[in-house]
């Protein structure tokens, strides 16, 4: 049997180039060798947003961007968290191994203490325990499917690596029930730069989001910020942001000829901006179409949601009865004499 490949998306926007690099794009490939796995983290996403008409239209568009960008429901297995009862329980049956030392070291948490502390706020000010559980369900989210490999973005492999923690600590009280999960990372999209020059990040405010009409796409593009050499002095592409960009999504003959552009000089930033903008639109016009498509036909995207956590309860179905009998719970069919036996 194929191993298995798992990875979510919060619905907290539109994906963003950043989102597709490091995460979409690779596990979109990885599904032609794995068994995949792909939800809509939609119980994560009550961390930020608590209107429900909002985290509705979210998670729509966020499964209209997956099959946008190429996910095939017939092929992986695609679902909303939140219709995945399971994923709950085996949360709550998780959270009695894991040490709180562990969840105390995870880089959100901390970040936001440290903030607070800074700010001469108590250190969990603004703090819910859905933000400082987030590994636990996370991790719940991962082991119930058995997942072999998770393509995550540079920024989530510490909650694979706690998810792995996690298991290990299941396993070492009940037996080797739970599978080990490693984080896939592209490192060449680890980190991409957004257009102020950091990590592109919503937090961030520094996106550039995939569906993003023409006008909207090439503005955000003309703002992104680049060193003040001079058009005529040579550049390194390795250390510019619009190069960082542009290599992902430009065929390779167009990357080799851009780099020696940058080594010989010449050239001023508004023509790579105006190239990088021909590049993104090419690769994303026709998607963007596919996009707002699906947009316009939610029944549609409700009913392939549906019928993807149907097969993925299917999936988890042997596995929650596994765990529920390591730990001692009630097995559904499995009488005392069953036991004994």
């Amino acid at each position: 049997m194929k191993k298995i490949s798992l990875s979510g998306i919060k619905p907290t926007g539109t994906p963003h180039l950043g989102n597709y690099l490091g995460m979409i794009r690779p596990a979109l490939e990885l599904a032609k060798d794995f068994q995949a796995f792909y939800f809509i983290a939609d119980a994560h996403a009550l961390n930020q947003i608590h209107n429900s008409d909002e985290l509705e239209r979210l998670t729509w568009e966020a499964a209209a961007a997956w099959l946008a960008l190429g996910l095939d429901p017939e092929k992986i297995t695609f679902f909303r968290q939140s219709d995945i009862p399971e994923v709950f329980e085996l949360a709550v049956l998780l959270a009695a191994s894991t040490s709180k030392g562990l969840l105390n070291r995870a880089h959100a948490y901390k970040a936001t203490v440290e903030a607070n502390l800074a700010k001469g706020r108590d250190p969990d000010d603004g703090v819910n325990m859905g933000i400082y559980t987030y590994p636990i369900l996370m991790a719940a989210d991962i082991l119930l499917f058995g997942s072999h490999v998770v393509p995550v973005g540079e920024d989530q492999r510490q909650h694979v690596e706690i998810a792995a923690d996690i298991a290990q600590a299941f396993n070492r009280e009940y037996g080797e029930v739970l599978v080990i999960p490693e984080a896939v990372i592209r490192e060449e999209a680890a980190v991409v730069p957004g257009i102020d020059g950091r990590k592109m990040s919503k937090g961030y405010g520094n996106v550039i989001p995939i569906f993003s009409p023409p006008e909207q796409l090439h503005a955000r593009i003309m703002g992104i910020v680049t060193d003040s050499r001079p058009p005529e002095k040579p550049k390194n592409p390795e250390e510019d942001n619009l190069f960082g960009i542009y290599k992902h999504f430009a065929t390779r003959e167009e990357t080799e000829a851009m780099r020696r552009k940058y080594l010989r000089g010449g050239f001023g930033y508004g023509e790579v901006k105006q190239a990088l903008y021909e590049v993104l639109e090419r690769t994303f016009a026709a998607t963007r179409t596919r996009y707002e498509g699906y947009l316009l036909d939610r029944l549609s995207l409700d009913r392939v949601l549906i019928a993807g956590a149907e097969k993925a309860r299917a999936s988890c179905a042997p596995l929650m009865r596994k765990v529920r009998e390591a730990v001692g719970f009630h097995v559904a069919g499995k009488t005392e004499e069953h036991r004994k036996v």
